[in-house]
């Protein structure tokens, strides 16, 4: 369809949510969703390069996940570290399936990046003498490396220093915006985002941004389970995006489950308080109810195996002794260590009844990362033309099967720099043959008359879930896919979650109505495809590793399973499924239009 201009009108794929048609518009060069390390630092590069940056986030621009890292990020800083070192760290967790480029260009560029975000502003951790920096330790690493900031408030200063510098550059923001989904040109080139404001102000209700490059910042997916470490913005909505704009998505079944997450009770849900693998990097110890360390034995490195192991280790010992449970044991460090160096886990254990300076902490593993996402080449770029990813919404390869301790910070870092400059360059006219086009001017963009999706009254289509459906999907998948997993706990969760997108269906079709247009039915619709990706790709892979534990397949099988899963979603609704024939990831290409027919 063309603009009346004869410029090609923005649309967004028929896969869209059900939303109303936008009632305001803005222009920019680049448009970044997501307020953490990885989208902030893009907008930042972007604007100091001369582009006009809207930065829209779901909350207030500090309420990220990154706020919520306790540990660190780490790089090769320290004296006789190298980033070689750091290479084969991050290769061991990954399990066999880490691009080994990309891990190559995290641990290479990685020692710089974190210079220039000290440079920033933010401040870490130092030696009170020399001003060097303090570096701690933490699972899979084997050496200091882990730079933190406020003992155990790395992210909230890293996004403390972003946010200052954010608003110092006048950079336009979007808070309080639920983005809904990505804006095409005639060419299937990305044009924009649709969103939705929350609240009353000059932006508000549906509206749509229009940019010749976006960037996905989104953070994690960790509310598809009952408890997670992640904030309550942690919906999935930018892979879900990607996936109705025709992105491939890639290794979601690789969900980590942080081994140590602060055991609130049985009937505890949504967000619990991390206590950070720091804790055991200074020392700490994983004990039953006896006080044995159960973990002596299981790894050369104990409680600072890499968290998959660890993680496991704790959930057989749940299993062996019918325990809910275990304990983080760290008396001995006294009680000023505990108040100078944890001083906000502390915090969170005093405040529900525990004393870690007295007695054990109960701790359990908990959904805590993605390792896969929104898959990207090394230069963030997605499938999709003018779309990028970076940080935990994406799958840069750094990962693979588990990912390393405190390398999130950094790949958000690192990856949103290369970002910033590839299309800072593809602006000047100077992308590479495989780079993508030069993003539109504004003159050139499409005029204000977007589509959306389906109306938000229309019949047909695909329906809203009910407000209601979130925890029933968070029910389904915490006890078919959570740490432990096998085919039959794997396919029931299929049968349940497709249940859920028929009843729904069902209503739409008998009543022609679908759940109100709304935040909450938006992120139980996200949550509903983003859990179907997860579950489909974690029946197909038919091994153990890394994360991913199949209790039926035991082994890790490198020869049928050291490759990667693509999936991406069909106009109809359908996932496509497939395999890479290696564990390398071939380059990004324009996936299959709405219009082609699925295999």
């Amino acid at each position: 369809m063309t603009h009346p201009t004869g410029r090609p009108e923005a649309v967004a794929p028929a896969t869209a949510l059900r939303a109303a048609a936008p009632g305001w518009a803005t222009e920019a060069d680049v448009v970044v969703v997501g307020s953490g390390v990885a989208g902030l630092t893009v907008a930042l590069r972007c604007a100091a390069a001369g582009a006009r940056v809207t930065v829209v986030t779901k909350a207030r621009l500090d309420d990220g996940s990154t706020r919520w890292a306790q540990g660190g990020i780490a790089a090769a800083l320290g004296e006789g570290d190298t980033p070689e070192q750091h290479l084969d760290d991050t290769l061991v967790a990954g399990a066999g399936l880490c691009d080994e480029r990309a891990v190559r260009t995290l641990v290479t560029e990685g020692p710089d990046a974190v210079r220039r975000l000290i440079a920033t502003g933010a401040r870490f951790d130092a030696d009170d003498d020399t001003g060097e920096i303090l570096l701690t330790r933490e699972g899979g690493h084997h050496r200091r490396r882990i730079a933190h900031a406020g003992g155990d408030a790395t992210g909230a200063e890293i996004s403390r220093a972003l946010v200052e510098a954010v608003r110092e550059a006048g950079i336009d923001t979007v808070e309080n915006a639920l983005v809904l989904d990505l804006l095409k040109d005639g060419s299937g080139r990305a044009a924009g985002v649709t969103l939705h404001v929350m609240g009353e102000g000059r932006r508000d209700g549906v509206g749509a941004v229009r940019a010749g490059a976006v960037v996905l910042a989104t953070g994690g997916m960790g509310q598809i389970f009952s408890a997670t470490t992640n904030p309550a913005v942690s919906t999935g909505d930018g892979v879900a995006l990607a996936l109705r704009a025709g992105a491939e998505v890639s290794d979601l079944e690789f969900v980590q489950f942080h081994p140590t997450v602060l055991w609130l009770g049985p009937e505890a849900e949504g967000q619990q308080p991390l206590v950070s693998e720091a804790v055991r990097g200074e020392g700490a110890h994983l004990v039953d109810a006896d006080g044995v360390r159960f973990m002596r034995g299981q790894h050369e490195l104990a409680e600072l195996a890499p968290r998959d192991i660890v993680a496991k280790g704790i959930t057989r010992r749940m299993q062996e002794r019918g325990a809910e449970h275990m304990y983080l044991d760290a008396r001995h460090f006294g009680a000023r260590m505990w108040e100078r160096r944890f001083p906000t886990i502390l915090a969170a254990c005093r405040a529900h009844g525990i004393d870690p300076v007295t007695e054990p902490i109960p701790v359990a593993p908990a959904a805590h990362y993605a390792s896969g996402g929104v898959r990207t080449d090394l230069h963030g770029r997605t499938t999709v033309p003018g779309l990028y990813a970076c940080g935990e919404v994406a799958c840069t390869g750094v990962h693979g099967a588990n990912r390393l301790a405190s390398n999130s910070l950094l790949e958000g870092l690192v990856f949103a720099e290369r970002i910033a400059e590839d299309i800072t360059a593809g602006a000047a006219g100077a992308a590479g043959a495989e780079g993508p086009a030069r993003p539109a001017t504004a003159a050139e963009r499409p005029g204000p008359d977007e589509r959306t999706g389906p109306d938000e009254g229309a019949p047909g289509g695909a329906p809203l879930l009910a407000s209601e459906a979130r925890y029933e999907i968070q029910h389904i998948m915490t006890h078919g896919a959570g740490v432990l997993r096998s085919a039959e706990s794997l396919a029931r969760a299929a049968d349940r979650l497709e249940r859920v997108h028929d009843e729904a269906a069902a209503q739409l079709r008998r009543d022609g109505k679908t759940a109100e247009p709304g935040v909450e039915t938006w992120e139980a619709t996200n949550l509903h495809l983003v859990a179907r990706v997860l579950v489909a790709a974690a029946l197909r892979r038919e091994e153990t590793r890394g994360c991913h534990w199949r209790e039926d397949r035991p082994a890790r099988d490198d020869a049928a399973w050291r490759r990667h899963l693509l999936v991406t979603l069909g106009p109809d609704g359908a996932l496509d499924v497939r395999s890479t024939d290696s564990e390398a990831f071939p380059p990004p290409t324009t996936p299959r239009t709405e219009t082609e027919s699925r295999p």
